[in-house]
């Protein structure tokens, strides 16, 4: 039985496109351009991936290593080139309990686990769900996580943790010079990524803008925050570790819930942020493929004393605006990030942060969805509402949970406009039997209005309800024709149902109410009449 089962999905997994460039061309140009991009990725990626480690309460190389690790697998296996992945905040910070109770090798596990589940859901095809997910959604997720990247630089203009100048403490903003310093270099950046697309791109403006800032800082010896005053990234190659836990079931109940957690924000973040990618550079599909990617990418982490990882809106942002269209630009980002750990940490140090908080507020007014702003007046109140909404969720809350909320309100509000849309258009046949020909769905959320159509008293002794122009969705439907029927019944009146279509056949021979002959109409049912004593709804 697992042999048939195992075999049965191998058959639905068909093998990753793993063509280095989505269209099969790759010139030089292309090459050169996603390298310079995979670098500035690298840079940008530094700062962050230590920033979560410590909001995740582990080493820096953890976060390090995982931005690596993570970002190389998925670049490869990915179902979206272009795509950046890495340590995310939204995964640090349900880490952290975990780390503080358990410590960090019940991480590694629960890292291991959560790949395992991530690639079971892709073997599944579960990525498909996320067409699910309604446009204002999309716009509430865009928004919300501008803002937070937006908020999270808003660290970098503080005194970071190492620094220990006199009169300067850890955690309290810059103040003076060194503030008027720091803001200099930040709006300097900026305008080096804005002005330099409109002169040249030899070279992506990200990096241009990282390049020029940083020499700046380091001829002239500007005392404003680096790199390397939030932590040293020096470090040796990952080595392959094995998780020292318990293998027990003790064990499992404690990393299970945090690993289909993990499993869970992990593949919603990264799904989302291919469908944005996809929309910017024109791709679609790769929906499972990114699943088990991201699965064999957490999977070997684990393995390598990483945190794990998802994709990254920011750094994909940033690979995307600077021109990386290929797998190489993703690999290169990884492989630089490798080469900074392990030769050129010294140097990578010594980039101040504003330069990469220049580059990050570009991103931020790039991802943020500014027509949004425009259409809230234009759109359905609803839609304006989940806009908000899923916005706000994410900023206060974390994406898993903004994104749930967003489907489930607009579901909420898609079943109670459905529900309103049930009525009848009724008339009196020749032969004195009253047609009532239903319109909209029939479904749970209808089937009050849908039996309120009824005037059982009044009515002729024959009535045809006919659902050429309705749908039978669910067991409310049927129980609602049942409770229609059982009414003319007990009045002593006749029954019938027409144009049934097939797949509300299905459904009710699923549920066991109705019998249909091996000749019946391929499109629609003849008229059946309903017997309350048997329950059977027979073929005329």
């Amino acid at each position: 039985m697992a042999k048939a089962l195992l075999a049965r999905y191998a058959r639905r997994i068909s093998m990753p496109d793993l063509s280095i460039h989505p269209t099969g061309r790759l010139t030089p140009g292309q090459v050169k351009t996603d390298v310079l991009s995979g670098l500035t990725v690298a840079l940008a990626l530094v700062p962050e991936a230590v920033a979560f480690a410590f909001v995740a309460g582990v080493h820096p190389l953890v976060g390090l290593y995982a931005a690596f690790l993570v970002g190389l697998v998925t670049a490869v296996l990915g179902g979206r080139p272009g795509m950046i992945s890495g340590a995310t905040g939204a995964l640090a910070v349900v880490m952290v309990a975990l780390v503080a109770d358990h410590g960090v090798e019940y991480l590694f596990a629960t890292v291991v686990l959560m790949g395992a589940l991530q690639v079971f859901a892709g073997a599944m095809h579960w990525g498909k769900f996320i067409r699910l997910v309604p446009h204002p959604v999309m716009l509430g997720f865009v928004n919300g996580l501008a803002i937070v990247i937006f908020l999270a630089q808003m660290s970098q203009f503080k005194v970071p943790g190492t620094m220990t100048e006199p009169g300067l403490t850890s955690g309290e903003w810059l103040s003076g010079m060194q503030m008027v310093i720091m803001l200099g270099l930040v709006g300097l950046t900026m305008a080096i990524v804005w002005l330099l697309p409109k002169v040249s791109r030899i070279v992506p403006a990200p990096l241009a803008g990282i390049a020029v800032t940083a020499a700046i800082v380091i001829v002239f010896g500007l005392d404003v925050p680096r790199v390397g005053d939030m932590a040293s990234i020096k470090g040796g190659f990952p080595a392959f570790h094995i998780p020292m836990v318990p293998l027990n079931l003790e064990t499992l109940q404690i990393i299970a819930p945090y690993a289909v957690i993990l499993a869970a924000i992990g593949l919603i973040e990264s799904l989302l942020t291919l469908n944005l990618v996809g929309e910017m550079t024109g791709q679609r599909g790769g929906a499972s493929q990114e699943c088990i990617a991201q699965g064999c990418a957490n999977l070997l982490t684990g393995f390598f004393g990483g945190m794990g990882g998802c994709a990254m809106i920011g750094q994909s942002m940033i690979n995307v605006k600077s021109g990386g269209r290929t797998r190489i630009a993703g690999i290169a980002a990884a492989l630089f990030l490798l080469s900074f750990i392990l030769f050129a940490s010294p140097l990578i140090e010594l980039i101040p942060l504003a330069a990469l908080v220049g580059v990050m507020f570009m991103v931020v007014i790039g991802t943020f969805a500014w027509n949004s702003l425009r259409i809230l007046a234009r759109v359905p109140l609803i839609d304006a509402f989940v806009i908000v909404l899923v916005t706000v969720v994410t900023v206060y809350e974390d994406l898993a949970v903004a994104v749930v909320v967003g489907v489930i309100v607009s579901a909420l509000a898609y079943a109670w406009n459905n529900a309103r849309r049930i009525h009848a258009r009724t008339y009196v046949t020749p032969e004195g039997a009253r047609v009532y020909q239903i319109q909209g769905p029939l479904f749970f959320g209808s089937s009050e209005g849908f039996a309120e159509l009824f005037k059982v008293d009044t009515d002729p002794q024959t009535v045809i309800v006919d659902f050429e122009g309705s749908r039978v969705v669910d067991q409310s439907a049927l129980q609602a024709i049942e409770a229609v029927a059982a009414k003319y019944e007990a009045a002593g009146k006749r029954i019938q149902l027409r144009h049934l279509s097939r797949d509300c056949h299905r459904l009710l021979n699923k549920a066991g109410h109705l019998m249909v002959d091996s000749d019946d109409d391929p499109d629609y049912a003849l008229a059946v009449d309903y017997n309350v004593r048997t329950g059977i709804l027979g073929g005329h």
